[in-house]
């Protein structure tokens, strides 16, 4: 028989405190993060200094998100590889690679936003 899995408000607070203590990993554990992290603060920070449109904003908040989702799958993706493959393979090492690029790829995109969002602003 299988167990019913009825709605928990108990269990959703659980859930985002699961969710939290992996972002406090995140950033704790991994130097990538804090990379991200200075370069977060620093950007918002540009953006309050620089009184940037709402619009601006937008996409200045989506672009950090999508930073932040992209290390974190990658760091994800990266600690299930280590654990099923301690030993090299190559299969893992693509995987890796693959979402490392992922992150470079959000990384790039989102210097590009940033350009096009400040530099009008400092000239």
């Amino acid at each position: 028989m299988t167990e019913k899995n009825n709605f928990s408000l108990q269990q959703r607070f659980k859930s985002f405190g699961f969710a939290i203590a992996g972002i406090f990993t995140l950033v704790k554990e991994q130097q990538n993060a804090w990379i991200h992290l200075c370069v977060t603060v620093l950007v918002v920070l540009m953006g309050f200094l620089l009184c940037i449109t709402a619009d601006q904003w937008i996409a200045v908040i989506v672009v950090i998100v999508l930073v932040w989702m992209a290390e974190a799958l990658n760091t994800a993706i990266e600690l299930v590889c280590d654990l099923v493959s301690p030993e090299y393979h190559p299969l893992v090492k693509k995987a890796k690679d693959i979402a490392a690029g992922a992150v470079l790829v959000a990384a790039i995109g989102a210097v590009i936003i940033g350009i096009i969002i400040f530099l009008p602003y400092l000239f």
